[in-house]
């Protein structure tokens, strides 16, 4: 019998090894996944390669996991913004190794790595010190610069729903990065706010199906099981 459910959010991340790259979703606090974030702080792996759409907001789930001093390179769109001084101080220090890629090309290359695609062109950048050391290309008449797949060795997400075959779907603009992160990592994690028996879920409204997910683990207080047909409780 396929189960997926695991008991907790430590035992989720407890293989997690030092040097991993860890795709984590989130965009600003929507979608985040603060308890496996601080579950993979007390599990202490190290020297981590973490890609997503920031670097932190105040102390919390990304940053913590920065002021811990445990990411030696991180990928992202947005590094700075008015309460990310955990990774200030750390740049500043030349105590982060950091990748900055523009929004919609961190979207595609990690959509890219897990369709299965090797590389591909685009505008973004061209002309500028992102685009420096790439490959460039004139296509119909237009500059593009090539860009690479990103695949994690883990993704940790955060799902609305999840049944124990790893189903999910997601609540609203808290999908965000979610999807094409589970499908671009060699081991999904998702945290979901409640899990349902199978059948529970429409399957119309699966955004991302089983095949993409190892893990799933209920976080309290908001997880409850909801049975076949019935709306999950929050």
């Amino acid at each position: 019998m396929i189960d997926k459910i695991v008991q907790s959010a430590q035992a989720a991340v407890a293989d997690v090894p030092d040097g991993a790259t860890i795709l984590i979703g989130g965009f600003g606090g929507a979608g985040m996944p603060h308890e496996l974030i601080a579950a993979l702080i007390a599990q202490g792996a190290r020297d981590l390669v973490v890609v997503s759409n920031n670097a932190g907001n105040g102390e919390t789930g990304i940053a913590a996991l920065l002021k811990a001093g445990r990411v030696r390179k991180i990928v992202c769109s947005f590094p700075r913004q008015a309460d990310s001084q955990v990774f200030d101080d750390l740049y500043r220090r030349g105590a982060i190794e950091t990748e900055l890629v523009p929004q919609g090309n961190l979207a595609e290359r990690i959509r890219a790595a897990g369709a299965g695609i090797g590389a591909f062109f685009s505008p973004t950048g061209f002309g500028t010190t992102l685009a420096a050391g790439k490959e460039t290309r004139v296509i119909n008449g237009r500059n593009y610069v090539l860009e690479y797949p990103i695949r994690g060795d883990f993704a940790l997400i955060r799902a609305e729903r999840g049944d124990r075959w790893g189903n999910l779907t997601y609540r609203k603009a808290a999908r965000n990065f979610g999807p094409i992160m589970a499908s671009a990592a060699r081991c999904a994690v998702a945290q979901v706010s409640a899990t349902v028996e199978l059948g529970a879920l429409d399957p119309e409204a699966i955004v991302t199906p089983g095949i993409f997910v190892k893990r799933v683990v209920c976080i309290p207080p908001a997880c409850t099981t909801a049975l076949t047909g019935q709306e999950a409780q929050r």
